[in-house]
């Protein structure tokens, strides 16, 4: 099965690297890795070339990131699409190998799974973990939705029920979710394992003022879409994350307290 990934940039020359190395090493290598840029003023498009991509680049002005992830879509060419922002990577080389095998091996349109979030620079530093598990539909109305750059589908799931809604400024990967998976009720499967590492920052993350346009958008991609959320859905949604960022802390204490047990009389604790 041929892959698509598509990454969309606009000044992304501190960051890319990663990304493109992260495709570019992949065990599996029936991979197109489409870039599109929106015509960046830095030197994102010569560091793209200068790391060795392999696949189309467009660079054109757009209407935004999902405009241009739109733009991607139409023009790839594999049987599965898979999303990789111009900020993230992937934590190992065997990532997409892994997920062809879940396309393979199950009758599903869409493959998703875990995802970790890290400091925009320090990118060792964990923050998040966000342990997506395995899908219910009700999980949509207590404020679920798998993390978006894993979610691997076919192309022919776009091409049947649409691709992003650019009207929505921060949450038309949600929209488009909620489009496929709760309205249209397509066949996924959850790949245990993180997929994706995720650097912070993210729309509707930046500010207060972002943060209140998301969860307005929120709640628009489900009546946009003919859906009648619960009382509660949209309230519980940036609620989910706090469950990720104590994932972190617990797993932190964790590794302190195994470290202390393995420390010698001439290694005091206070050295952590």
């Amino acid at each position: 099965m041929r892959v698509s990934i598509i990454t969309a940039t606009y000044n992304s020359a501190a960051t890319i690297k990663d990304t493109i190395l992260s495709v570019k090493n992949q065990t599996y290598h029936n991979v197109e890795h489409i870039v599109v840029d929106g015509q960046s003023t830095d030197n994102t498009l010569h560091l793209v070339n200068h790391f060795g991509h392999q696949g189309p680049i467009l660079s054109e002005p757009d209407k935004g990131i999902y405009d241009a992830m739109n733009k991607g879509v139409k023009i790839a060419g594999g049987e599965i699409v898979g999303i990789l922002n111009s900020d993230d990577f992937y934590p190992h080389n065997g990532v997409i190998e892994n997920v062809v095998k879940a396309f393979e091996s199950g009758d599903c349109d869409a493959v998703y799974g875990d995802l970790i979030v890290v400091d925009p620079y320090h990118i060792k530093r964990v923050l998040r973990k966000w342990i997506a598990g395995v899908y219910s539909r009700k999980l949509f109305y207590k404020g679920w939705m798998p993390p978006h750059p894993t979610f691997f589908v076919k192309k022919e799931i776009y091409e049947k029920f649409g691709s992003f809604n650019i009207d929505f400024k921060c949450s038309s990967d949600y929209e488009l979710l909620l489009r496929f998976m709760l309205l249209n009720n397509i066949k996924v499967q959850y790949l245990p394992g993180v997929l994706v590492h995720m650097r912070a920052g993210g729309c509707s993350n930046k500010t207060f003022k972002h943060r209140l346009v998301a969860h307005m958008e929120d709640y628009r991609a489900w009546k946009t879409n003919g859906l009648s959320p619960k009382w509660y859905t949209i309230a519980m949604k940036p609620l989910s994350k706090v469950k990720q960022y104590l994932a972190v802390s617990r797993l932190s204490q964790t590794n302190k307290v195994l470290v202390n047990a393995f420390l010698t009389p001439t290694e005091p604790s206070n050295q952590l």
